[in-house]
């Protein structure tokens, strides 16, 4: 029995679900911190005031792999492994700026680990992307 192949839009597809639902749950977990949700109450996540400003970079920071899914599947192959391979890259030293002043290294430590293995697949996969579709195309 064979396993069929997954075309290469699908891996980076999932790979970039992964990758968000980990990005999310680090964030939505860390509420559980003792003293994090107080903050919050008191108008400041971590040393940031909470401000239209801070809620609005979050959302774009937090869309970037919602859009690289869909990026994923419909961009052109060319232009598709060059946007994942610039932004995936990109995410490396963000993520690692995240463990900045962590008080919780092992919990967010594990998130960094976990959100860059999703990150090296996504390069390795844009990186090693073949030359010719996992799926005929029609007319082939």
């Amino acid at each position: 029995m064979t396993t069929p192949q997954i075309p290469v839009q699908t891996k980076l597809a999932a790979a970039w679900t992964s990758f968000m639902f980990l990005y999310v749950y680090v964030d939505v977990l860390g509420l559980y911190k003792p003293g994090a949700v107080a903050g919050i109450l008191q108008g400041q996540v971590w040393e940031f005031d909470i401000s239209q400003t801070f809620i609005t970079a979050s959302l774009a920071a937090a869309s970037v792999p919602a859009l690289m899914i869909l990026l994923s599947t419909t961009l052109p192959a060319r232009a598709n492994r060059l946007t994942n391979l610039v932004i995936a890259t990109l995410l490396v030293p963000w993520m690692a700026f995240n463990l900045a002043g962590g008080e919780w290294l092992a919990y967010y430590g594990l998130g960094f680990a976990v959100e860059l293995g999703a990150l090296v697949f996504i390069l390795r996969t844009a990186w090693t992307w073949p030359l010719t579709s996992a799926v005929p195309t029609l007319g082939t």
